[in-house]
């Protein structure tokens, strides 16, 4: 038998997975250090839950990308696409909540999709949502929340220097009218021109036309998509043009948001009239973030205001405005590793070589470990030399050698693996070195 992964699916062995987890614990860091508490949700949802029109869109990639299933009842389930749904779902069905409610979440999700760098089929998220506030602050919470994690992730640090795209469907839908789409096309426009910086303006116009638009409607649109200058300069030539209420009203909300994020350093955020995000329940202000100088192009985060989705799941008729964040733990650990950053192949602080002393080795170890330190011990009864080369080739900084001679005087040999130094030290001496 042949064995193989399925396409788009990785085991995580311990230098990744300790990898991922550092990254992952940086993040909860800032997530937690801005108020926002844990969720968990199943990885299997009603499949009409994925799929409803509220929740994914029948113009998305993410419904036909779904894996659906039945189970033993033949009821027909899908695993996860995203974790924005799910929480929308808990959201509905505790209307007890206290609002606003604020919750991080991680966790797998999965898409049948191409694969390529920093895309897979299986892989996680690292959600970050507000529901029960509607006003413009929350968006700008976010984005600094976004940029403090890659300040905590250490991005430009390692030369990934980062930026935050951002732009309103409400401004989308304002340039649709401005250019005359028909009403019938504007949702099937609005996710051609998302890609633009993706593909270019000839494959995106070639699809235009093949979805109807003639030369004067394509014109009008890259025109106006086109518009150069600061953020505050390009919002006001768009008002000039703007000539529905809910593109005026989408200028209102980024005016706003700029005015909260004034202070924010030069280049960090990123007006982009043609950002549209895939998914249709976006109601408000979106944001992608992307990386200047790697090879991972797509999105390291991306998120939005989906202030019908939740309301549409709840049976109360209450209505409750939303909006989230998620970080993408697949392009971000992929751009971090093509960084050559450094990576624990242990978490092990000290490895003991008992010397015929395993037993009085053992007890040693347990205090070492009840005093907080991570300690692994040689359970194979191999020589020093063997022991040696085990050590070093995980890493782990410290070793200690314990024989006859050292139990006699209570006392444990030190070396730290980095110096060469060796040391006779006592139990209460070993914990602060190796802590």
């Amino acid at each position: 038998m042949n064995i193989e992964l399925a396409k788009g699916v990785r085991d995580f062995l311990p230098e990744d997975k300790i990898f991922r987890d550092d990254l992952i614990n940086k993040m909860i860091s800032v997530f937690q250090r801005y108020g926002y508490s844990p969720l968990e949700t199943p990885s299997i949802e009603r499949l009409d839950t994925l799929t409803a029109k509220f929740a994914a869109g029948t113009d998305s990639d993410a419904i036909r990308e779904i894996f659906k299933f039945k189970d033993q009842g033949n009821r027909d389930l899908g695993l996860r696409f995203d974790l924005t749904v799910p929480f929308s779902r808990v959201i509905a069905m505790n209307p007890t909540l206290k609002m606003p409610f604020k919750r991080y979440e991680i966790g797998r999700v999965f898409r049948d999709g191409p694969i390529k760098l920093g895309r897979y089929r299986e892989f996680w998220q690292c959600d970050v949502d507000i529901a029960g506030c509607a006003s413009v602050k929350a968006e700008a919470e976010l984005i600094l929340l976004a940029i403090d994690v890659f300040k905590e992730l250490g991005l430009k640090k390692l030369g990934l220097d980062y930026y935050i795209e951002f732009n309103n469907r409400k401004v989308l839908y304002g340039i649709m009218h401005y250019c005359d789409i028909p009403d019938d096309l504007i949702d099937s426009v609005i996710i051609s021109i998302d890609k633009l910086k993706k593909q270019g303006v000839n494959s995106v116009r070639e699809e235009l036309i093949n979805k109807g638009l003639n030369d004067d409607h394509i014109k009008k649109l890259f025109e106006v998509l086109s518009i150069d200058g600061s953020i505050n300069e390009r919002l006001n030539k768009l008002r000039q043009v703007m000539n529905s209420e809910i593109g005026i009203d989408g200028l209102n909300e980024l005016e706003e948001l700029i005015g909260y994020l004034g202070f924010v350093e030069s280049g960090k955020i990123v007006f982009n009239p043609s950002l549209a995000r895939g998914l249709s329940y976006y109601t408000g202000i979106i944001f992608e973030g992307f990386l200047k100088n790697s090879k991972i192009t797509s999105s390291i985060c991306a998120g939005g205001r989906y202030d019908n989705m939740i309301g549409l799941y709840a049976e109360n008729a209450r209505s409750y405005p939303a909006v989230g964040i998620s970080f993408g733990l697949e392009p971000i650990t992929d751009a971090l590793k093509l960084s050559s950053i450094e990576r624990k192949r242990t978490l092990t602080q000290l490895y003991i070589i008992p010397i015929q002393t395993f037993k009085e080795s053992l007890i040693i170890a347990s205090e070492l470990r009840n005093a907080g330190l991570n300690v692994d011990i040689d359970l194979m009864n191999r020589g020093l030399s063997k022991n040696l080369d085990y050590a070093n080739s995980l890493k782990i900084p410290f070793v200690a050698f314990i024989g006859d001679s050292e139990l006699k005087e209570n006392k444990i040999k030190l070396k730290n693996l980095h110096t060469g130094k060796e040391e006779l030290l006592d139990i209460s001496e070993v914990i602060k070195k190796v802590s």
